[in-house]
């Protein structure tokens, strides 16, 4: 399958991003390379990482004849490492489009969508950890705490119980199989909402990957390496994800933090930056073309 991915919201990103040729740009999550391809044609130079080797050979391919895009597979969060080996001290953007791609969910054999009967894997970087682990051998109340705190999930203790109950018999081996223990374990008039599954997914795909614990850590790893008058760009597409940027972007604004009570400032905290705006979301138009993004959320802050 070719690796296709509709980069959602790309004129918003480059119209925050501001690329010029003196400029140089780390895009964390290159993917399909749409992002990337925006930045190279009006930036100096852009370090596309991505930890999914199937995304890194279609970079490959895609980009052979751009020399000022730098492929590198690894992970984000690396960022300090990535930028070193390639002699860079920092950057004046940094773009970080989470989730999953399109390609990753098309691709029936990754085990990331609920919609296709296929091995439960679900793995970004196609090593370690997969669904199939998550489900097979974690506890009970394992299962519950990350389907409650990762997917948001009112039924996570049914779904939890059912799950380890059917694996009594013989191991979840596939999505489907994972779809109907969920179907199995909420009420029938959540059948007419959104598909049942999609929180239990979510929350099992965040634990595999590591999302939040990398989230965390990237954030600050990223605005370390960005240049005085640098940009960070975000786009997450669940509140848990969302969240988590906009109090780091507040932390960051913020000044000082000495208690109320204090006649004068003795912290001498200093905003880090400001954010470029309070947030923008996908126009009607785009959503039309892609509903993927339809959950989309952008957000942006300059360094100081």
């Amino acid at each position: 399958m070719e690796f296709n991915h509709k980069s959602v919201m790309p004129q918003e990103v480059i119209g925050a991003l501001s690329p010029s040729k003196d400029k140089i740009f780390f895009d964390g999550t290159a993917g399909g390379g749409g992002h990337t391809q925006l930045l190279a044609e009006k930036a100096k130079a852009v370090i596309a990482v991505d930890k999914d080797p199937d995304a890194i050979s279609n970079l490959k391919e895609k980009f052979a004849d751009r020399k000022n895009v730098h492929i590198v597979n690894d992970d984000f969060v690396n960022i300090k490492e990535i930028l070193s080996s390639l002699a860079i001290d920092s950057v004046n953007g940094v773009l970080l489009d989470l989730g999953v791609s399109s390609f990753q969910l098309d691709s029936a054999e990754r085990g990331f969508s609920y919609h296709t009967d296929m091995p439960l894997d679900m793995r970004m970087s196609k090593t370690g950890l997969s669904a199939y682990d998550v489900v097979n051998t974690y506890t009970e109340q394992q299962l519950s705490e990350i389907i409650w705190k990762y997917g948001e999930e009112k039924y996570s203790r049914s779904i939890a119980k059912n799950i380890v109950k059917a694996r009594e018999t013989a191991p979840v081996k596939t999505t489907f199989e994972l779809v109907n223990i969920i179907k199995g374990s909420v009420p029938a008039s959540e059948m007419r909402k959104k598909h049942p599954a999609r929180k239990t997914f979510q929350a099992i795909r965040i634990e595999v990957n590591s999302e939040l614990e990398t989230l965390k850590a990237a954030l600050d790893n990223c605005f370390e390496s960005l240049a005085p008058g640098g940009v960070l760009a975000v786009i997450t597409f669940h509140s848990l994800e969302d969240r988590m940027v906009k109090e780091k972007l507040a932390d960051w604004a913020r000044g000082c933090i000495c208690p109320k009570e204090f006649p004068v400032c003795v912290c001498n905290n200093k905003p880090k930056g400001k954010p470029l705006f309070k947030f923008k979301k996908p126009l009607e138009k785009e959503i039309e073309m892609n509903p993927r993004s339809r959950s989309a959320t952008l957000r942006a802050f300059q360094k100081y």
